[in-house]
């Protein structure tokens, strides 16, 4: 079975950073596994740094170990440079990011705690799944 090509918000990362209980932990667990592959762009990569780094986010790592998570991320991943814009499709410049790196990479999911924010994705081949929703998707939570 091929691999399944995801984008992964940044609240993702946040939520599986911050606690190594439920859905967002687990789906970082997998990160580099057979079982889905990750997409980055410089843009993602960068607004990932910047929201970990911040201390009000209340991530439970020094800002090395952070690096060292963005860089295995990097390792792991499929990198894209992105070279057309059409925003705003959504409400946040943010989330139009990561828009564009899913449908750049062909991917036909974004996970995502904020599956409002990117309404209207499906028109583009692209559907929003909370984390819970992804790992049932790909068999890894009942």
């Amino acid at each position: 079975m091929a691999s399944v090509q995801v984008v992964l918000d940044t609240n993702v990362l946040v939520a599986g950073l911050r606690s190594r209980r439920g859905a967002a932990y687990k789906v970082l667990s997998l990160l580099g596994g057979s079982r889905f592959t990750v997409n980055l762009s410089v843009p993602l990569v960068l607004e990932y740094e910047d929201v970990l780094l911040r201390p009000e986010v209340g991530i439970p790592l020094s800002s090395g170990e952070i690096g060292d998570v963005l860089d295995y991320l990097c390792a792991v991943g499929r990198h894209h440079e992105i070279f057309f814009l059409w925003r705003p499709y959504l409400p946040d410049p943010g989330d139009d990011m990561v828009l564009e790196l899913a449908v750049k990479a062909g991917c036909d999911t974004v996970v995502t705690y904020n599956q409002r924010d990117f309404a209207g994705c499906g028109r583009l081949g692209v559907q929003a799944l909370t984390p819970g929703e992804f790992l049932r998707r790909i068999g890894e939570q009942s």
